[in-house]
C-alpha cells in the first residue's frame, strides 16, 4: 500500500516541473454521492463519522471488499463421496500419479462495499459482515483489506487514520449531499485493450489509484517524478518497462523503473456498467484515455438489499431442478459475483446481470448477460470443473447436482 498523496513532488528539471505546475486539472468535483461514507466506533469507545478509504485504495461504493469465507454450509449437501477431487502429481511437468484432495472449508468472498450495512470486527483477522437484506456471514483475513488503516474524513476532526486492531465496528451510510472533499474526483475513463476490446467506467490504475490527487510513480531520463492522476490525459503502454503519458496540456513523457507503469504493474480496474467490473492485466493492457467523470459513482442507496438466486439448472441426462440455486456450494445471493479470465482479463460480474451460465467442456462456460452480451470464461473454479457443483432447493428439499453433470444453469 501507498501513501495518500497530497501534492505533486518533483526532483528534476525547473522547466518540466514549471509545466506540471500548469497542467492542474480544471474540472470541478462531480457530485459525492459515490464516496465511501460511514461511522467508525473503536474499542476505546470513541465513534468517528465522514468519509472513508481502506489503507491507500478503496474508496468509493463499487470497489472490492475481499476477505475468505470463514465456512460453507452449503458444502455438506454434496455426497460425502463428491467432497473433494483427484490432484495430479507432477515432477518437472510430468504427471506420475495423483491423490485425493478433500474440498477445503472457506472460499473467496467478494462484495462491493455497497452492499455491506456493517463489519463487526471479532478479533485478529476475524470478522462479521452484515449486508443488506438481514444476510450476515463470518469471514477471516484472506486480503490486505483485513489490517488495513481505514482513513476517516471526520466532520468537526477532520483526516484520523484508524489502526485495524483498534476498530470494534464500521457502519456504512449515503454521504450527504453536502459532503465536503474538496477539489478531488474520482477517474474515470476509457480503456483499450491489445485486442480490441474497450471498457469504460470509472478507474483503479494499479489497483489501487482511484482519486484525481493520487499518483503516477516513475523515472524519467531526468530524474523521478510523481504526477497526480488528474493532471493526466492518457497512459499508453509502450513496452514491459514503461509507458508513454500524456498531460492535459499535451506535454509527453516516457516513465519507467515503477510497478505503476512498467509489467509490475498489478492490473487496472474498470467499474463497466457493462459487465460489473473487470481487472485488466498489463498484458492485454494497450492504452487508457481519462475523461472528465459526470459522477462519483453509483450511490449507497443504488446496491439494493440481496436476494436469494433463484432459476433452473438443467441436467446433461435431459432433467429440469427448479428453486433455489446455490451456485459453487458457495455463491447463494444477488450481489455476489462470478468471477473468470478472458485473454488476460479477469471478468468480476454480479450474479443479478447474468441469464444463463452453460459449461464449456472442463475448462471453461459461456455466460450470457441480461442485457445480451455474451462471454466464454475461464481459468476459475466458478467457470471450470474445479466447480463444487450446484445446490437446488426447493419445498424444504435440497438436490446435488455435480458441475460435470450441468448442461445449463438459467436464473429467474
Amino acid at each position: 500500500m501507498r501513501h495518500i498523496p497530497t501534492v505533486l513532488i518533483l526532483s528534476f528539471g525547473s522547466a518540466l516541473a514549471l509545466g506540471l505546475l500548469m497542467a492542474a486539472p480544471s474540472d470541478a468535483a462531480a457530485g459525492t454521492e459515490g464516496f465511501l461514507y460511514g461511522e467508525v466506533e473503536t474499542r476505546s469507545g470513541n465513534t468517528y463519522k465522514g468519509r472513508l478509504r481502506w489503507g491507500d485504495e478503496e474508496a468509493f461504493w463499487g470497489d472490492f471488499f475481499n476477505s475468505s469465507k470463514d465456512e460453507r454450509p452449503w458444502a455438506e449437501e454434496a455426497p460425502r463421496r463428491f467432497r473433494g477431487r483427484r490432484e495430479a502429481i507432477e515432477i518437472f511437468g510430468v504427471e506420475i500419479g495423483s491423490r485425493w484432495e478433500d474440498w477445503d472449508g472457506g472460499r473467496q468472498f467478494i462484495a462491493p462495499f455497497g452492499a455491506i450495512e456493517e463489519l463487526r470486527i471479532r478479533g485478529r483477522g476475524e470478522l462479521t459482515a452484515r449486508m443488506k437484506g438481514d444476510f450476515e456471514i463470518r469471514l477471516d483475513g484472506g486480503s490486505n483489506d483485513i489490517g488495513a488503516k481505514v482513513h476517516v474524513w471526520d466532520g468537526s476532526l477532520g483526516e484520523i487514520a484508524l489502526e485495524w486492531r483498534e476498530i470494534e465496528r464500521i457502519r456504512f451510510l449515503p454521504a450527504p449531499d453536502d459532503l465536503d472533499v474538496g477539489n478531488v474526483t474520482r477517474l474515470y475513463g476509457t480503456l483499450h485493450a491489445h485486442d480490441g476490446r474497450i471498457f469504460k467506467g470509472w478507474i483503479q490504475w494499479d489497483q489501487d489509484e482511484c482519486l484525481s490527487t493520487d499518483e503516477l510513480d516513475g523515472e524519467t531520463r531526468d530524474g523521478d517524478v510523481e504526477i497526480e492522476m488528474g493532471r493526466i490525459r492518457s497512459i499508453e503502454r509502450r513496452s514491459r518497462w514503461g509507458s508513454n503519458v500524456v498531460l492535459r496540456d499535451g506535454r509527453s513523457m516516457v516513465l519507467e523503473g515503477t510497478n505503476d507503469v512498467d509489467d509490475d504493474n498489478r492490473g487496472i480496474y474498470v467499474e463497466d456498467p457493462k459487465w460489473g467490473r473487470v481487472l485488466v492485466k498489463w498484458d492485454a493492457f494497450d492504452r487508457l484515455d481519462f475523461e472528465s467523470p459526470q459522477s462519483s459513482g453509483p450511490a449507497y442507496g443504488d446496491y439494493p438489499p440481496g436476494k436469494p438466486l433463484r432459476g433452473t439448472v438443467e441436467t446433461r441426462g435431459g432433467d429440469k431442478l427448479s428453486g433455489r440455486i446455490v451456485f459453487d456450494l458457495d455463491e447463494s445471493e444477488s450481489w455476489e459475483y462470478l468471477n473468470g479470465d478472458y485473454r488476460d482479463v479477469e471478468y468480476s460480474i454480479p450474479f443479478y446481470k447474468i441469464e444463463s451460465i452453460k459449461p464449456r467442456g472442463s475448462r471453461a462456460s459461456l455466460v450470457t448477460l441480461r442485457n445480451g452480451e455474451e462471454i466464454e470464461l475461464d481459468d476459475s473454479a466458478d467457470v471450470d470443473d474445479g466447480n463444487d457443483g450446484i445446490a437446488i432447493v426447493s419445498s424444504g428439499d435440497t438436490d446435488y447436482i455435480r458441475w460435470r453433470d450441468v448442461e445449463e444453469i438459467r436464473f429467474d
